[in-house]
């Protein structure tokens, strides 16, 4: 009689192999964050209606033609021990002539992603703080931010290691400009 030798998991690999093995309830949505699983339930109307007025206004606006995706995975590197985060923002957007949801695992890496948007919803801090981390670590240009608790839309841009360097927030009511490759001034006066 022989021994087998199993091979050992790190705790890092089976938090992630549980993550990816998880049966949500539908509509839900569940991301593991810095190595924390966070599920999320199904937006409200209002949440909608921001991310609606934000993608109208890119694909009539921006200067470059852009292809949206809402509820799209992401890979991203992590920092610490933690496993890779798997992340889905509420739209993710990329340039129409690299065509990279065409194809794309439900888990795609950021690579050439231009921007990302979230909504905030009953988890605020998870949108300010630990998304914002993951996406510039991720190395996204561009992180768009619609805290409706704080009645402010914030543009994250100029991503170095774990943040971004460069933050400008506008309350609801004022435009925010939007730099390349989208190149307009996003307005948010029907956010009030």
């Amino acid at each position: 009689m022989t021994a087998m030798a199993h091979e050992s998991l790190t705790q890092e690999e089976v938090l992630l192999e549980g993550f990816l093995a998880l049966d949500t309830p539908e509509g839900f949505r569940a991301e593991l964050i810095d190595g924390e699983i966070v599920v999320t339930p199904p937006p409200d109307g209002e949440h909608e209606k921001y991310i609606s007025r934000i993608v109208r206004q890119v694909i009539k606006q921006s200067r470059t033609d852009m292809d949206f995706s809402g509820n799209k995975g992401l890979r991203l590197r992590s920092g610490e021990a933690c496993p890779k985060n798997h992340v889905i923002p509420d739209v993710t957007l990329a340039p129409v002539a690299l065509d990279l949801f065409g194809g794309a695992d439900s888990w795609m890496p950021c690579d050439d992603v231009a921007m990302v948007l979230e909504v905030t919803s009953t988890k605020p801090k998870a949108d300010r703080e630990a998304k914002r981390r993951c996406y510039a670590r991720g190395g996204i240009p561009l992180y768009l931010l619609v805290d409706r608790e704080a009645a402010s839309v914030t543009l994250f841009s100029d991503p170095e290691k774990d943040d971004y360097r460069e933050v400008c927030t506008r309350p609801f009511g004022k435009p925010l400009i939007l730099p390349d490759p989208f190149a307009f001034d996003l307005e948010t006066t029907d956010f009030l």
